[in-house]
């Protein structure tokens, strides 16, 4: 059975080991430590570890402020507030003034489950990846995470990090290297290839096995990183295989979906179909309910691969 480990207990443990590592580390929360696992950092380090309250404007703005002092801040709340509640300060006094913070938000997307609309983020990729000089990742596994939270340290600026709420299956070995900007082709193909971020990578390698069974030879290209988006994977795939499927836990508007489409569009026009959530919130439900509702399993891909197949 594949081992599974949450995105944010990664994160989490990524950061203690960080700290280690680089005094000028330093961590704020917003009342949410235990749930983004920066509480991890807060018993290792406490005199380096901030929790600003219910205040994720104040957050970004104090993490702005340790930046230009020459700290490298990472900030923590739930996504829909890390990017929503503080989106001004985010703009303003991070992206605007090019300072190097680092957001790692999770409970992201439809899978934080019974919490509901309000707070299942599922913009927070088109927000983010707007702002001129944000990097965006969004790691499939806690391998991918643990290589994007030690990126975002190497890079000079800010960076979005999107994390999820439950235990994902772990993809990648210890040997995995972690390169920002860069696709990772996990499965090859000739007819179709489903190009997913996120929890949604391995949905998207269960869907090619099941394709699989049926002759249709559909390669998976994980995207990692949205933000540079890896274009000359993403022409590569639509020139080798001449249809795509996208695939992300998030809105088909401004996301995966969209960066890829725009690639497309101006260098390799294939068809493209864009799973994800229609243009609507999310809703109250178990996790695996909710996945199915918005057709973000397995097999709504493959159907999804076998209607694009017919559009080539």
């Amino acid at each position: 059975m594949t081992e599974k480990i949450a995105t944010r207990e990664a994160y989490g443990n990524t950061l203690v080991e960080l700290g280690r590592e680089n005094r000028d580390i330093v961590v704020l929360d917003a009342d949410l430590a235990k749930s983004t696992k920066t509480i991890k950092f807060k018993k290792n380090f406490p005199e380096r570890f901030f929790d600003l309250g219910i205040a994720e404007q104040n957050m970004i703005g104090t993490a702005a402020g340790l930046a230009a002092a020459g700290k490298i801040p990472f900030c923590s709340s739930f996504a829909v507030f890390a990017t929503g509640r503080a989106f001004e300060q985010v703009r303003n006094s991070v992206a605007y003034s090019g300072l190097n913070v680092k957001i790692a938000a999770s409970h992201a997307g439809v899978t934080v489950g019974e919490d509901g609309g309000s707070h299942q983020s599922v913009e927070d990729i088109a927000l983010m990846r707007v702002l001129p000089g944000m990097t965006v990742f969004v790691p499939a596994d806690a391998v991918e995470t643990a290589g994007a939270v030690r990126a975002a340290v190497s890079l000079d600026g800010p960076v979005y990090i999107r994390l999820g709420r439950p235990a994902v299956p772990v993809l990648h070995g210890p040997d995995f290297r972690f390169v920002p900007g860069k696709g990772v082709v996990l499965r090859k193909g000739k007819d179709a290839t489903v190009i997913a971020t996120g929890i949604m990578v391995s949905a998207a390698l269960e869907a090619a096995e099941l394709l699989a069974k049926e002759g249709i030879e559909a390669g998976v290209l994980d995207l990692h990183t949205i933000k540079p988006l890896d274009v000359e994977a993403v022409v590569a795939a639509a020139r080798e295989t001449g249809a795509l499927v996208t695939a992300e836990e998030h809105s088909i508007i401004g996301g995966l979906g969209s960066a890829v489409a725009e690639a497309v569009a101006e260098h390799c026009p294939v068809p493209v179909k864009r799973v994800g959530l229609p243009d609507r919130f999310g809703e109250s439900g178990a996790p695996a309910e909710l996945l199915e509702k918005f057709k973000l399993t397995p097999q709504n891909l493959v159907s999804s691969v076998k209607e694009i197949l017919t559009r080539k």
